[in-house]
């Protein structure tokens, strides 16, 4: 799944926040890094953060849901990125707390 060239423009405005940031396509999807982490990506529609076992619970609770693709023999799931809550792409400064948590997770 590719990620939308619309949907990464809006997460990108979204982050701008945060400072300098690059970012890059990567597998169809897109990734956003931080100092050369990379701390979340987008593939179709959907923004994925960059979750340990400290955010992670806030992520579940949330309803979301990890990363997965599908290979020919099964369904690999990515525990370490998980989907953004939708409710923060409509509350920039919350996303920009969430994304914060993610670059600390990713380094």
């Amino acid at each position: 799944m590719s990620a939308d060239p619309q949907f990464v423009a809006f997460v990108s405005d979204l982050l701008a926040p945060l400072g300098p940031l690059t970012a890059g396509r990567f597998f169809g999807g897109h990734a956003f890094k931080s100092d050369g982490v990379q701390f979340a990506m987008v593939m179709g529609n959907t923004l994925y953060l960059k979750v340990d076992d400290t955010t992670r619970p806030a992520f579940r609770d949330a309803g979301s849901e990890a990363f997965s693709y599908a290979t020919k023999k099964r369904r690999v799931m990515v525990e370490s990125y998980y989907a953004a809550p939708e409710t923060l792409l409509d509350d920039a400064d919350e996303l920009i707390a969430w994304a914060r948590d993610a670059i600390a997770a990713a380094r």
